[in-house]
Order: C-alpha cells, then structure tokens, then sequence
C-alpha cells in the first residue's frame, strides 16, 4: 500500500482548512493510499529551533544547529517529536501540506517544522540537492487557501505568479531536498464566498486528490547542468 504522510496547519479545527484536510485524507485513503497525519496545532508542535533539540552535542560550547541535526539523527538523540516526523516522511512516497497562505507564505509554525524537521545529513547536504538530494523518488504536494481572487494571481497581475510567490517552499524547501513537487491546489477567495463556492472547491480538491499519481510536476534544477562548484557548465559551440 502506497503511505502518505499529511501536514496540517491551522489554529481553527472548523476551518475551511480543516476541511481540505479532511477532503485531502478522505480521497487519499479512498485511493488506496495509507494515510498518516500530522496536525501542528493539535499537537501543539513546537516550531522553535533550539539547543534543547538535541540530547546529546557534537559541540556543547558552540550551537551549529545542521552539523547538531546530523549528529543527533545518527546518534539518536535528537528530540522525538522532530524523531517522529522524519521518520513519517522517510516512510511515505507521498508528503502534502495543507495550510492557509499567511503573508504569501506559509504560516510561521509550518515553518518552524520545516526548519526543524527537515535534517541536514538526511534530506540534504552539500551536492545531495534538487535531484541528488535525500527525498529522490518521493513527490510533494501543497494544498493551501487564501483571501485573494484568482485574477490578483499570474505574469501580469498585481501580485504576480502564485508559484513564484512560493518559489521558497516549492523550490528552495521540497525541490532542494529531492522531491518531485507536484503543481500546487489553490482555493481562492475562500472566506469571501458561500458554502456553495466552497464546496465546489473541495469537490474540485476530492477529484484531483484521488488522481495525485498522475499529476504534473514543477521544473527543477539539475545538477547535470551545473560544475563542481554549482556554476552552470558551458555549453560549447558544436561547430
């Protein structure tokens, strides 16, 4: 059975989001995928990176919080609940985060959990990047809901490309460490509509979910195409 791991992020269990969390496993665990989740806020998951992540140093005198993680990780002594979700992730072909988009980003617990969860030594680290990186062969998909009508988003619009307002996330996180980043699910204008509009939105999420196999990809860098020193090669003149 193919394995999912789901991580959500909302302070409101009621919430729109909440509800494409539930859409997002219903469809999944249809399918016939097995799903395991994550709620950030329910489990009051702190997104803090610390010296208290770490039960054992490498160093105890100076804090370098990814030389710690890989020491920690090999060692295991990292704190469990970073422990937990490694291993989830590891174990899954599948990783979506659901969320809403707070200040054309993701909200700061999510990334704090990033930033913890994501081990220098075991998603990254020095040429293990893009399609070299620890998460080669998984894919990733972000689910997320914001204010904004689907006009205010594209090459002309007022607030530019949504991907590329993403380009952090989709790129510089899931990309980088190895993952094939499916294209994202937008629900917009969310709390401005009627139920109707946001059921059609989640019936839209339900059908989409249950096809993920077959969804397309975001172009990602590859290492192919870049020296030693991550300079991009020259091509040289075939005449």
């Amino acid at each position: 059975m193919k394995k999912v791991h789901v991580v959500y992020c909302h302070p409101e269990p009621k919430s729109f989001v909440g509800s494409m969390r539930d859409t997002v496993c219903h469809a999944l665990s249809e399918s016939g995928w097995q799903v395991t989740l994550s709620d950030l806020h329910a489990s009051q998951f702190n997104p803090v990176a610390s010296a208290a992540d770490f039960g054992q140093r490498e160093r105890s005198d100076h804090l370098v919080y990814s030389l710690e993680q890989r020491h920690g990780w090999q060692h295991k002594t990292i704190a469990k609940d970073i422990a937990a979700e490694v291993e989830k992730i590891v174990d899954a072909e599948l990783l979506v985060l659901v969320f809403p988009l707070f200040w054309y980003s993701m909200p700061a617990q999510l990334k704090g959990w990033v930033d913890r969860v994501f081990l220098s030594g075991t998603f990254f680290g020095g040429r293990r990047i893009y399609d070299q990186g620890g998460m080669v062969g998984k894919r990733a998909m972000v689910v997320t809901s914001l204010g904004g009508q689907s006009h205010m988003f594209g090459p002309e619009a007022i607030h530019g490309e949504l991907n590329g307002m993403l380009r952090h996330l989709l790129q510089g996180t899931l990309g980088y460490v190895g993952f094939d980043v499916c294209e994202p699910f937008y629900a917009h204008h969310v709390p401005y509509v009627d139920d109707q509009a946001r059921g059609a939105m989640l019936d839209q999420l339900d059908r989409e979910m249950r096809v993920v196999d077959r969804r397309p990809t975001l172009p990602m860098p590859s290492l192919e195409a870049f020296d030693e020193q991550f300079r991009p090669r020259v091509t040289k003149p075939s005449y």
